[in-house]
């Protein structure tokens, strides 16, 4: 098939990238590496083409898509780095998913893949799990109200929809959340601590097993949650962060008690996943943090984003 990824240089697009080459898709990545890496996708593999670009600008969307002419568009580009820049936050997020709609309905795309924050239910979710049916509640930050927005555009465009509201995905080349922040501050002589939450984990091979599998057509019309079902406290990711790298601890982490904004857990109900993809979560915590850090050794982690109190990091 052909297939265009947005995003396609980042985390989980360039994962996704990846194997629909393995199997000889045809692919067109749009990326303007805000966030992504050059090296996570070398643009001499064979069946790859990679426009460099914004989803911002509209002229450039419609002329790639009309000269691709995509069969399926995973849309998995997000601007996230600054959660202060809601201009940006809205032009890639907002104005972007309303670009990449459009295109994909006049070019002819049989189906368009989202990829959306579990933020979307708010700070403090009114049950636990989140199931489907849970009320929208995205105003708690720019990243949640902007991807938000986008996923209203795209059901909007009358398309057939697919809106996987994410857990955490981790693995290889991820740059962002507690997991790189910990490799790179125990591996930098940096002081570490963790938050007193709890939050759901999946590893990003089987978050793109979940994307295949909607990309060849399983699925209904709508909203779905990718979760592994399982809430994990943080200190357990830390725990796992030190196995992996081999090093002890003179002291226990610091547990520090979480702010007033911060939800205890963030577990979404994956029943319908599991039940319309076939689908359930292979990798186990401990396994996919360990070949996360083998990532990191190898290719060496620069700039992470994160969620956490920058300003206690740098202490």
């Amino acid at each position: 098939m052909k297939i265009l990824v947005t995003g396609g240089a980042g985390f989980i697009g360039s994962h996704l990238t990846d194997r629909l080459l393995a199997r000889g898709d045809e692919v067109l990545v749009i990326d303007n590496y805000t966030t992504g890496r050059r090296d996570n996708l070398p643009a001499s593999l064979e069946g790859l083409t990679i426009v460099e670009g914004d989803i911002a600008d509209h002229d450039l969307v419609e002329k790639t898509f009309g000269g691709f002419g995509p069969q399926v568009v995973v849309h998995a580009a997000a601007s996230y780095k600054d959660p202060d820049d809601w201009v940006r936050d809205a032009l890639t997020n907002v104005v972007g998913s309303a670009n990449v709609a459009r295109a994909s309905l006049a070019t002819g795309a049989r189906r368009l893949i989202y990829l959306q924050t579990a933020l979307c239910y708010g700070l403090h979710p009114i049950e636990q799990p989140i199931t489907l049916s849970h009320p929208i509640r995205s105003d708690g930050s720019s990243y949640a109200i902007s991807k938000t927005a986008g996923e209203q555009y795209i059901a909007l465009s009358g398309m057939d929809y697919l809106s996987f509201r994410l857990a955490n995905a981790y693995g290889p080349r991820n740059l962002s959340g507690p997991l790189p922040t910990f490799y790179s501050r125990l591996t930098t002589g940096k002081p570490c601590f963790v938050m007193d939450t709890r939050r759901d984990f999946v590893y990003v091979t089987d978050l793109v097993d979940v994307l295949m599998k909607a990309i060849d057509g399983s699925g209904r019309r709508g909203a779905y949650h990718v979760s592994s079902g399982t809430d994990h406290a943080i200190t357990e990711l830390f725990d796992a962060t030190i196995a992996a790298l081999g090093v002890q601890l003179e002291k226990p982490v610091e547990v520090r008690p979480r702010g007033a904004d911060d939800a205890y857990t963030i577990l979404l109900d994956p029943t319908d996943t599991c039940r319309d993809f076939d689908w359930q979560v292979g990798v186990p915590l401990a396994t996919g943090v360990g070949r996360a850090i083998e990532y990191y050794r190898q290719f060496g982690i620069s700039d992470t984003y994160t969620h956490l109190q920058l300003d206690e990091l740098r202490a």
